[in-house]
């Protein structure tokens, strides 16, 4: 990775790129903080080019892909040795107060994204999915996996055919039996992954449905799923996994499961207090 301001690079290279890699380097140098956010779709929309165009454009650069600029950009921008990982733009010198209160608006804010973003359309595209399914498979990867583990535990405790499939050979082995009532259920916060691309390629392959909950709906794979629900919550290169992004998701499961279950309301009733009755003996 090449050291120093990426912004000094950029604009000593600024000659040697070709006319659309001047078009990504023009709007980076104008949009030096947001940059930091985007994913390489929104970037090569909003400069007008491809998304090849993108990942040769950081290539270039010296950098390995998009995620190592995006790094580069937020040190660069921060003037710092080394972009801040924490959320809520927390500093070392806050208070335990004040680290409190940047944590909570910062949760607060990502709560409040996802409502703005929330489509009802696709709220209720999903839980039709969700109702005609004959089964659902819960997925993702590293800590997305944790959110499809808890959507799974959460629609089971009123719907028997939800189930997580953490292992990453176990998810293609399920995909590639799937029949055409059965639906995946997908958590990617980036959608950007090469496992969420190639999962969700093939479940339409099987001519399978799928819903995809993440950050970018323009993002690899969101092409290829049939519904997908956007959540909020900024995360900058070195803040993968943040809290704020888990809550915007947790959310959106909330929603979903509030929404599957209101158009079966006495049968999920009734589920849940079985399962109530035999969770019961499980206490002291």
């Amino acid at each position: 990775m090449p050291i120093g301001n990426v912004f000094t690079k950029l604009s000593s290279d600024y000659y040697q790129l070709t006319g659309a890699e001047k078009k990504v380097a023009d709007y980076v140098t104008l949009h030096q903080h947001s940059t930091q956010f985007m994913s390489i779709s929104e970037l090569a929309e909003e400069a007008g080019v491809a998304e090849a165009t993108v990942s040769r454009f950081c290539r270039r650069l010296g950098y390995k892909g998009y995620n190592a600029f995006k790094l580069a950009v937020a040190n660069s921008t921060a003037g710092q040795k080394y972009a801040n990982p924490l959320a809520g733009e927390v500093l070392p010198e806050d208070s335990i107060g004040d680290m409190c209160q940047k944590i909570y608006t910062a949760d607060q804010g990502a709560l409040q994204q996802t409502l703005e973003l929330i489509r009802p359309e696709a709220v209720q595209a999903a839980a039709e999915l969700l109702l005609g399914a004959a089964k659902v498979l819960c997925m993702g990867q590293g800590g997305s996996m944790l959110l499809a583990q808890e959507a799974a535990h959460l629609f089971t405790t009123a719907m028997p055919n939800f189930h997580a499939i953490a292992d990453s050979h176990l998810q293609a082995i399920n995909i590639a039996l799937m029949e055409e009532r059965d639906v995946v259920l997908y958590f990617s916060y980036s959608g950007s992954t090469r496992e969420v691309v190639e999962n969700l390629k093939l479940v339409r392959e099987r001519r399978g449905k799928s819903i995809l909950i993440t950050r970018f709906p323009k993002s690899p794979g969101a092409a290829y799923a049939d519904v997908v629900l956007q959540c909020g919550s900024r995360e900058g290169p070195v803040q993968g996994g943040s809290v704020a992004a888990r809550i915007a998701q947790l959310y959106l499961i909330d929603v979903l499961f509030s929404q599957v279950c209101r158009r079966d309301l006495e049968s999920c009733r009734r589920r849940r207090e079985q399962v109530a009755e035999v969770l019961s003996d499980k206490h002291i």
